[in-house]
């Protein structure tokens, strides 16, 4: 008998244990979900790395499919897409993509992740970053997630060109105020 009520005690605690564990989880999801939710824009300093050759800046994002990015030391570089167009200058050069032929479609639609993120199943890294692997049509992209905030951190992914794309923000402000010609379409010189 008493087998038996210690075999029920210990099943009881192990259901327990396991049900805490899988609502810590979705508990995890949930907030990183929520957080996305509450996110209008933010601004934030990067450094990204292509195939080795590492550049860094300042980017705004606004949801949906907005970005603005000034990149530090360089030709005077730019990034800027409105949604509809991505465009990447430089003293020298001008290149103008339909944003939806490029990872950024995806990775600047929060409606988008916020879908994925639902169906996914996180990995944790170090214990302090949660990372979702997101796989659609022909891209493979990989967000990270800070542990303690639930803010985005980071992506990889191989763009357009195949060239391995990993980019780290960091000092992130969100809803703020910015001016809607940030996002506007640069011209060529």
């Amino acid at each position: 008998m008493l087998g038996k009520e210690m075999f029920y005690n210990v099943s009881i605690f192990i259901t327990f244990f396991i049900i805490l564990i899988l609502n810590a989880s979705a508990s995890e999801k949930d907030k990183i979900i929520e957080n996305l939710k509450n996110t209008k824009n933010f601004d934030f300093k990067f450094e990204q790395n292509i195939n080795g050759k590492i550049e860094n800046g300042q980017c705004t994002i606004e949801y949906p499919k907005k970005i603005f990015c000034e990149y530090a030391r360089s030709n005077n570089k730019i990034l800027v897409s409105d949604g509809r167009y991505l465009v990447v200058k430089t003293r020298s050069s001008f290149y103008q993509y339909p944003v939806k032929k490029t990872p950024l479609n995806l990775i600047l639609d929060k409606n988008f992740l916020i879908e994925k993120i639902y169906k996914l199943n996180e990995r944790v890294i170090n214990g302090n970053l949660i990372n979702y692997t997101i796989k659609e049509k022909d891209y493979e992209i990989s967000i990270f997630f800070d542990k303690q905030n639930y803010n985005l951190v980071g992506w990889q992914n191989v763009d357009m060109y195949q060239n391995f794309n990993i980019t780290f923000i960091s000092g992130i402000r969100k809803n703020r105020i910015i001016s809607k010609n940030l996002f506007k379409i640069p011209t060529r010189n």
